[in-house]
């Protein structure tokens, strides 16, 4: 309940600045900032219209969406079983108030003849129990129904997402417009979107069946008693304007808080400065206990009771508001029905049992009554809502890559790729997205193909951004880089890449085992095993592997989490896995991701075994273009030198392009050495060019070089 409009697109922004819309309220250390609502919205019924014409807008979506649904195994049997089980769980509401009403005739026969018809009696109340018990029956059988129905509309809408996200290239899925679209569409409250949208209608219609029913049985029953409809009317009416006082004073519109207060900063930041274990070492180390404590202790005297988190002071906020004119003026109407009936049992003392029947009656079904009510009109705005992120479900399918696809297939000929490919920089300028600083400028090289080229320089030069920009995760602002003498802007996606090899400088592991993590470098061979094996110590991870309890099936990081409660402090481990207690809240909660051990370069080897996976494991390898980002950061000397020798005699005729700020192993070997600062090229040619130049690289390479003398 609460919500006062669609939660959709708005216009405009928020500025809290402006005066004339927005509300500035101070709540001790916060400044509370409310939008005003505009004066349409006190006209009756225009946010219920606003609702209908989104509605409209967004069926064609909901149709595909049923359609969809249509194609699920069973979904449309079990849909209907569901629709008629709601069907009549709503009419049981109306059935019991009709019990009910007999249960006053009951009462009136006896007032008028002093006698009690038992058997009547004994029916009606079997009736009230049988609606009961209706009622448990139909809420266990529909919960059975929505249970597979639901994972089944789940499991169908998960590929649809996973399809949704796969295709994003990178620019466009860092977009933070576009991840709040897609956390959009992807599930509400852990339901996929669909079945929520589904299970809204369903609601609706049952609540308008239910409200129908239940006014004509009301109104049947209470018809020919004396003030019934009066007593009725007063209930419902009293009832229905504490709901909506109630969800209007809920709903606030858009607001924003803020602090700045600069004592209340500081002390929420020794509060996690303390608790954070992330600080722990230099806390202890530093020994700030003493100093953090005075502090705190003087910053909280200084700000007294204002040193109130913000849910704390705005529900307090909120209380207050509620007392205001119009709700005092509302309580007399509160007791209006005891009114009525005082002024009946006066003028007709002898109607007073059935008054007190129909009273008891009213009373009791009002507030529910008038409950169901307002939820048709709330019930809009939820599948308003619900049919809104049923458009964005769609919709995300449609999102636009920024990297936009070639249509060009490469290569011409595939066999020419095991000698390598030509690689050309024209003048090439490159910025992140929402930065204004060139990690690039006007950088231009060309490297033939089975050429070997080393990028040195210091970190933040550029050298990775090359490596980017070459498979195309971002495309360059100004100039070209041709492949085989082809704009790459112009070639097919898929075949560029597929004909590239890349290690990043900050790779990752995935979420799956350590067989799927090399495989998945050649995803056309990442089920066999021996290609897997000999890729893993081409890379020097076999050892590592060997080591592991589980071998290939060793997860780097477990996906699916453990669940304990609280568990005897003696308890180490658990499945297999160590107990982090520091995780445990009570029942229910996750454990901390599972750690192997292993160190950094031991995570690079695997990562090297990857790109060795896919780059000189298969013979039918359509790779001519091998990447190499600081694939030795994480390595020793032994094992960089044993890395760069394999290297060598695996690379065969291919194209390399490797990244490194160390100097010496490779440079030594390579065709082509860049050297770069401050995004540009500053210096090419062999090593032996570029010693004799006596330039910024030899001079880095004398700096080097004597840190092992």
């Amino acid at each position: 309940m609460g919500r006062r409009r669609i939660s959709g697109k708005r216009k405009g922004v928020f500025n809290p600045d402006d005066a004339t819309r927005i509300k500035h309220t101070r709540l001790g250390v916060w400044d509370l900032y409310e939008e005003k609502a505009p004066e349409v919205e006190h006209v009756p019924g225009v946010s219920y219209w606003e609702r209908y014409l989104e509605i409209r807008r967004d069926l064609p979506y909901v149709w595909t969406m049923l359609k969809d649904v249509g194609s699920i195994r069973s979904c449309w049997s079990l849909l209907f079983c569901y629709a008629t089980i709601e069907a009549f769980t709503s009419l049981l509401p109306a059935a019991n108030l009709w019990l009910k009403g007999q249960m006053i005739k009951i009462v009136q026969v006896a007032v008028d003849t002093r006698s009690v018809d038992k058997l009547f009696l004994t029916q009606i109340t079997i009736g009230l129990t049988a609606v009961e018990l209706l009622l448990r029956i139909s809420f266990y059988s529909k919960t059975s129904i929505s249970r597979p129905l639901s994972a089944r509309i789940k499991q169908f809408y998960s590929g649809h997402l996973f399809h949704a996200n796969a295709r994003l290239d990178v620019p466009t899925f860092d977009d933070a417009a576009i991840q709040r679209q897609l956390e959009a569409a992807s599930n509400v409250q852990g339901t996929s979107v669909a079945w929520s949208t589904l299970k809204n209608v369903f609601t609706l219609l049952a609540v308008i069946l239910q409200v129908t029913s239940q006014a004509s049985v009301l109104w049947q029953v209470l018809k020919d008693q004396p003030d019934g409809p009066l007593l009725a009317f007063l209930s419902v009416a009293y009832s229905l304007s504490e709901i909506f006082t109630w969800t209007g004073q809920a709903s606030r519109g858009v607001w924003a808080a803020t602090t700045r207060s600069d004592d209340f900063i500081r002390l929420q930041g020794l509060k996690r400065l303390v608790v954070d274990a992330t600080h722990r070492k230099e806390f202890v180390s530093g020994n700030l206990a003493q100093y953090t404590l005075s502090t705190f202790r003087e910053l909280a005297s200084r700000l007294g009771e204002h040193a109130s988190d913000f849910r704390e002071v705005y529900r307090e906020h909120l209380q207050l508001e509620r007392l205001s004119i119009w709700s005092l003026a509302r309580l007399p109407f509160g007791d209006l029905p005891q009114i009525v009936f005082a002024i009946r049992a006066v003028q007709q003392p002898a109607t007073i049992p059935v008054t007190v029947a129909s009273l008891n009656l009213i009373t009791h079904t009002s507030m529910s009554f008038s409950h169901q009510i307002y939820q048709v009109f709330q019930q809009t705005g939820t599948i308003a809502d619900s049919v809104a992120s049923v458009r964005k479900l769609y919709e995300v399918l449609e999102l636009p890559n920024k990297i936009e696809d070639g249509t060009i297939p490469f290569p011409e000929d595939a066999q020419k790729l095991k000698e390598g490919v030509t690689l050309e920089f024209k003048n090439v300028s490159f910025k992140y997205p929402g930065t204004n600083t060139y990690a690039l400028q006007n950088v231009s090289f060309k490297l033939l193909a089975g050429q070997l080229c080393v990028i040195v320089g210091v970190n933040g030069s550029g050298k990775s951004t090359i490596l980017k920009l070459i498979v195309r995760l971002y495309d360059p602002e100004d100039g070209q880089i041709l492949l085989d003498g082809h704009d790459i802007e112009t070639l097919k996606l898929n075949d560029l890449r597929q004909a590239i090899s890349v290690l990043f400088q900050d790779y990752t592991h995935f979420p799956l085992s350590i067989r799927d993590n090399i495989g998945l470098g050649d995803p056309a061979h990442a089920n066999d095993d021996d290609r897997i094996r000999l890729a893993a110590k081409l890379g020097g991870s076999e050892e590592i592997i060997n080591r592991l309890p589980n071998g290939l099936d060793t997860y780097l990081d477990r996906p699916v989490k453990d669940h304990y409660s609280d568990l005897p402090e003696g308890t180490k481990t658990l499945f297999g896995r160590p107990v982090d207690y520091s995780g445990v809240r009570g029942f229910g909660e996750m454990s901390a991701s599972t750690s192997t051990g292993l160190s950094g370069g031991q995570m690079q080897r695997l990562a090297v075994s990857r790109t060795f996976m896919r780059s000189v494991v298969s013979d039918d390898s359509q790779v001519g273009l091998l990447l190499f980002d600081e694939p030795s950061a994480s390595l020793d000397p032994t094992a960089e030198h044993d890395l760069f020798a394999r290297l060598r005699e695996l690379r065969g005729s291919k194209t390399m392009l490797f990244s490194s700020h160390r100097f010496g192993n490779l440079t030594r070997h390579a065709d082509l050495i860049l050297y770069m600062d401050n995004a540009q090229v500053q210096e090419t040619g062999t090593h032996e060019e570029l010693l004799k130049r006596q330039g910024e690289y030899a001079r880095i390479w004398g700096l080097q070089a004597q840190a092992f003398l």
